[in-house]
């Protein structure tokens, strides 16, 4: 699947951010400006990973001669940090080849200038030749978004402990000053931060778009200090705890599902995206402090996160089997009758999306539980049947359609994050074990800090 991703990227849209595999031409995103090459610097760790030495060194090659960011270009900070940051790091401690290092260092100074507000609260989007920033039109009262600016810590930290640069891990951790000494609604996070007054936009709390990676970085910022980053751990388990008194909830058919919340109303609705959390629960699971149970005796608290980790990942893997095509929708609800399935037009579509994947492969190595390669395997039937065209890998509209509406692009983190999980789920545990690495939301994995610096990466054979 790789190799007919990969290949077809290079044959119809060498050098694009993205294929269009139906039309077979090249596909470019707003989200990355005039930066070219998502595909190549997101399946760099996946190419390596998956011993495609010659495929890698095409890739790198082109990094080397091709991957540019001076230009006058607006971009995503997110975005560009979680997939040509995150790529060029871990494809940096994969091989040991220098010019990742250095790429993703340059990259790394070039945001910078996004954090020049009154709060330190980074900008949405950045211009990174003039350094000026403004967030999206959309987002609340000119906000920004707790997943964006909450998902650059693990990577900016890797940059400091790379260029020595204490700007790096400055402007992250004082990301979390800004958050520490906010008011919580019920100690929720709100998606929406105004960088300018500091206070909170409307009152909006999701688990899935616009909140999903935040809580993921708290837990692995907290694993990848070799568990020294104790205000991590404990923001991560806190949030988790008000997570689960508020927007956990079990369907009148026994299903388990994260709601969001909406200015104190819970909309019973979980999106795709927030189908990685049973992977992070998992993942947190063993460092879960105790809990006391009303009788006062103290509770198993990792049993019990384990137990929750996996109600949400059978969860998620029935809104995958109640669909015609056996794939995930966008977002599915728990009302009028219906159960973890999508209701309206809007929500029923699939773009090569990995969080369920990504939740079975934590799940398969935490429980050696064969169901989870069970339904791993089902979602490559699944993707091979619908998603597979003649020239790579293609989103469907309408996963309750009998036939697949291709929508025509083969996503870069179908090659960064949906592959790589299918063949980590598949591969023994000692294939970047979890004890020694982290993966950032993009999938590209980080080595854990020991004391006193990241390992030596490991060159190819």
């Amino acid at each position: 699947m790789m190799k007919h991703a990969w290949d077809n990227y290079r044959r119809y849209a060498w050098g694009t951010n993205e294929l269009k595999p139906v039309s077979r031409t090249g596909h470019s995103s707003t989200l990355f400006g005039s930066i070219q090459g998502a595909t190549i610097v997101d399946a760099l760790d996946s190419l390596y990973i998956m011993e495609l030495y010659e495929d890698f060194d095409v890739a790198t090659e082109w990094v080397e001669k091709s991957l540019d960011f001076n230009m006058n270009t607006e971009v995503s900070v997110f975005e560009v940090n979680i997939r040509f940051v995150g790529g060029l790091l871990s494809a940096y401690y994969l091989s040991g080849k220098e010019v990742f290092a250095r790429k993703a260092i340059e990259l790394g100074e070039k945001l910078l200038p996004a954090f020049k507000t009154p709060t330190g609260i980074p900008w949405a989007l950045l211009n990174l030749k003039s350094g000026v920033g403004r967030n999206w039109p959309w987002a609340s009262g000119g906000s920004s978004i707790l997943a964006e600016y909450g998902t650059l810590h693990l990577e900016f930290m890797h940059l400091h402990f790379l260029s020595g640069n204490p700007l790096f891990k400055e402007k992250v951790m004082a990301i979390r000053k800004v958050l520490s000494r906010l008011d919580k609604p019920q100690g929720l996070y709100p998606n929406y931060l105004n960088p300018n007054s500091g206070q909170w936009g409307q009152h909006h709390v999701s688990v899935g778009g616009l909140g999903d990676s935040f809580y993921e970085y708290l837990l692995k910022a907290w694993i990848m200090s070799d568990k020294t980053d104790e205000e991590a751990r404990t923001l991560y388990y806190d949030a988790l705890q008000a997570i689960e008194s508020s927007l956990v909830r079990r369907s009148a058919g026994g299903l388990t599902y994260i709601a969001e919340w909406k200015g104190g109303l819970l909309e019973h609705k979980m999106g795709h995206l927030a189908c990685f959390a049973g992977g992070m629960i998992a993942l947190g699971a063993d460092g879960a402090p105790a809990a006391l149970g009303a009788d006062g005796a103290p509770r198993d608290a990792t049993g019990r996160h384990m137990e929750l980790a996996a109600e949400i990942t059978r969860t998620c893997h029935e809104s995958y089997a109640r669909t015609t095509l056996k794939l995930g929708p966008e977002a599915f609800r728990f009302d009028g009758g219906v159960e973890a399935v999508a209701t309206r037009q809007n929500e029923k579509y699939y773009i090569l999306r990995p969080e369920v994947i990504e939740t079975y492969l934590y799940l398969w190595r935490l429980t050696h539980d064969p169901k989870y390669r069970d339904w791993g395997w089902e979602a490559v039937m699944a993707l091979e049947q619908h998603c597979r065209v003649e020239a790579g890998f293609s989103g469907v509209r309408d996963v309750y359609a009998s036939t697949a509406n291709h929508d025509d692009v083969q996503q870069s983190f179908y090659l960064a994050e949906t592959l790589k999980y299918l063949y980590l789920l598949f591969s023994d545990d000692d294939h970047l074990p979890f004890d020694h690495w982290v993966f950032n939301t993009e999938a590209h994995p980080l080595p854990i800090i020991r004391r006193p610096h990241p390992p030596t990466p490991n060159p190819a054979p």
